[in-house]
């Protein structure tokens, strides 16, 4: 049994913020129904490939997991009498709309709470329900550059870098979601009442400013790029080796940094008084040093030495990690539509020692499951056409 079993989520949401928060409630037990607009354009449902057989793409496969999706035009008020029926036995609303948007539509906070007063609704936007950008648009790059982060990332001299992931969306929006949603679900099963959740994408990476924020705050310098303990002022970085590959390198402490120098050959430098005088100098001759052998053999050396020093890997080597694949981290799933099909994909990391997370099936087909909950609602099949056209 899951942790979050008897516990039913309508996700209104798109792209990847709220339908990664909503994969996460459904791994752990609850009972979500997306609902989505036919015509409406979705990046993750359109972002190849499709997978053979199943009508899904492979990442609205992921995000799609342990779910169910039907269809309504919300544009029709007789779509609304839907959600309105819906909300009755529902615990959790999941919306990424601007703010506004479901109140225009009657199905807003306000208007849902009537129906069903313990009803906890999540919004997630990238700036929040209110202040001067709450109805402005943004997507991850914008938040993280609004909120401080993006100033000191990359290189003095090349700028701005990026990651190939959502840091704003996902570690910032859906796990907030997640977080605020359990912490709503203990307070209503205290008080019996449920509540709005406001989630700001935006201001869930301010905290990510993490030492150096709280430093400049306290008075310290203000953060500049590559220039810090750990955005590449000091040695905590990647180096480059002899194939082009590269090795991360997070030795900070005196003792990781003993091991270090053992593994690259300065026994000198154990001590650490070499980086108080001269710390340029030190990392200029690692970077030397890892240039002489491969990832791989460097990778052989520093396997027995704590050191915190460890591969750049790629996606397809993270796949056959022997300590990922023992953590569960890549799940076979099975694939509707298809005779017993199964795909790897990426787990929840939450892991609860009396009710993991469980994989019961990938995504479907958005809409799939249109009449067969709408006609348990009691609309005939010629209504059920009209609410999802």
């Amino acid at each position: 049994m899951g942790a979050l079993n008897g516990y039913k989520v309508l996700d209104f949401s798109t792209l990847l913020p709220g339908p990664y928060a909503t994969m996460t409630l459904a791994d752990m037990g609850a009972e979500v129904l997306k609902i989505s607009g036919r015509d409406k354009y979705d990046l993750v449902v359109n972002w190849p490939p499709v997978l053979p057989g199943a009508e899904v793409t492979g990442a609205q496969a992921w995000l799609g997991r342990n779910k169910k999706t039907i269809f309504l035009n919300l544009k029709k008020p007789s779509a609304i009498e839907v959600v309105k029926k819906l909300v009755m036995e529902y615990d959790i609303v999941v919306e990424q709309f601007r703010p506004g948007v479901m109140a225009k539509l009657g199905i807003g906070y306000e208007q849902l709470r009537a129906i069903n007063p313990r009803l906890i609704y999540c919004a997630i936007t990238g700036y929040g329900q209110s202040g001067p950008f709450a109805l402005r648009a943004g997507h991850d790059i914008n938040y993280l550059s609004r909120a401080g982060i993006t100033a000191t990332a990359g290189r003095k001299n090349g700028g701005p870098s990026l990651y190939n992931f959502q840091i704003a969306d996902v570690a910032g929006g859906s796990m907030n979601a997640v977080a605020g949603i359990l912490a709503a679900i203990i307070y209503r099963e205290k008080t019996g009442k449920g509540q709005f959740i406001d989630i700001s994408m935006e201001d869930s990476v301010v905290p990510f400013n993490s030492m150096d924020g709280a430093s400049y705050f306290a008075g310290g310098p203000l953060p500049s790029r590559e220039s810090g303990l750990l955005n590449g002022g000091k040695i905590y970085d990647f180096y480059e080796t002899s194939d082009g590959a590269y090795m991360s390198v997070g030795s900070l402490e005196p003792k990781f940094f003993a091991a270090l120098c053992e593994g690259l050959g300065y026994p000198q430098w154990r001590d650490g008084t070499v980086l108080r005088e001269d710390a340029d100098k030190v990392k200029a001759a690692f970077r030397d040093t890892f240039r002489t052998k491969t990832r791989d053999e460097w990778t052989r050396i520093f396997s027995a030495l704590d050191a915190c020093v460890e591969p750049v890997m790629t996606l397809a080597e993270a796949a056959d990690d022997p300590h990922l694949r023992h953590r569960g981290m890549w799940p076979s799933v099975p694939v509707p539509l298809t005779d017993g099909v199964e795909i790897t994909q990426m787990g929840c990391p939450l892991n609860l020692s009396e009710c993991p997370p469980e994989y019961r099936h990938a995504g479907y087909p958005e809409g799939y499951h249109t009449a067969q909950i709408l006609s348990k609602l009691g609309y005939s099949e010629e209504e059920i056409r009209d609410l999802s056209n």
